[in-house]
């Protein structure tokens, strides 16, 4: 599994303060590369650079945090994230060649955004992600997404961006509100090949433990994460901090994948001869598939 880390975000205390200062010289660059630096020890493969709306001086301040990044990790893909298109573009332009190509991250299947945007992708020769909200918002099942997607990646295509230049973003909700909506983003991943062959695969991953207490949203992120995974996600926008997660996508807890792809194949496990770490990891799978009513305290019953 791929891993885009999600820290060097607006919302972050430490490194929302330099995002939002307005005067260049004001700003403090070593926070920042602190955290790519942190980041890139603790396993993660990109480095999603996240400056929310970025209205008044994004332009200026997009390619400033690009170089700032650049220095402490040369080399390093970056995802480009904003809805200020003017701002993306602006970064795209002081990008230099990394590992791996850089990301516009997202593109959303509105033709007044993709219409925009894809065509930088393109001439920045840059991969994106192609967000599925649609003009309407949320895609109330699978076959809306499929029918987002099409609309988009048809799109790109006839602008010049092949299928694996392409990161398909189905869209995570939170368990406890919107937990049928986990269940067709996991039939959508099933179709997607056969939708847009060489496509990748990614998602905000956190989305789905939005709302539960703090305790439990790693073991939901890690959880889901796997169940994703055999259906062909290839990446997930993570949180760094998350050791246990970056272990299991990196290949370091079979016991947990084999568990859980256990489960997803109808072999039922004996839920009382299990560990209490692999006991938890079924008892939120459970949870996730909806044999479990959803609550705070799913992991002591």
């Amino acid at each position: 599994m791929i891993l885009f880390g999600e820290s060097l975000n607006v919302i972050s205390r430490v490194i929302g303060k330099e995002f939002k200062e307005a005067d260049p010289a004001k700003r403090n660059p070593v926070p920042i590369q602190e955290e790519v630096l942190r980041q890139k020890e603790l396993g993660m493969d990109y480095i999603d650079i996240n400056l929310g709306p970025a209205k008044k001086f994004g332009t200026e301040l997009m390619p400033w945090v690009v170089n700032v990044v650049q220095e402490a990790v040369p080399g390093m893909p970056l995802l480009l994230d904003s809805s200020n298109i003017d701002a993306i573009e602006a970064g795209l332009k002081v990008c230099k060649p990394a590992d791996q190509p850089h990301i516009i991250n997202s593109i959303m299947a509105r033709p007044e955004r993709y219409e925009k945007m894809v065509p930088l992708a393109a001439q920045y020769d840059a991969d994106f992600v192609a967000l599925m909200w649609g003009p309407e918002g949320l895609p109330r099942d699978e076959n809306e997404r499929a029918a987002l997607a099409v609309e988009l990646i048809y799109f790109a295509n006839e602008a010049g961006v092949a299928n694996e230049r392409i990161w398909v973003d189905g869209i995570v909700t939170p368990v406890n509100i919107q937990q049928q909506q986990l269940m067709s983003l996991m039939n959508f991943q099933m179709m997607l090949e056969e939708i847009a062959p060489g496509a990748k695969s990614t998602c905000g991953l956190s989305n789905i433990s939005n709302g539960p207490p703090e305790h439990l949203r790693g073991i939901l992120n890690q959880t889901y994460m796997v169940m994703l995974e055999k259906y062909g996600m290839k990446s997930v926008i993570s949180d760094p901090l998350d050791k246990q997660l970056t272990a299991i996508a990196k290949g370091q807890r079979q016991d947990i994948v084999d568990l859980i792809y256990g489960m997803m194949d109808g072999n039922e496990p004996d839920i009382a001869g299990l560990d209490k770490e692999l006991q938890d990891y079924a008892k939120t799978y459970k949870v996730i598939m909806g044999e479990t009513l959803y609550s705070d305290s799913w992991l002591e019953i």
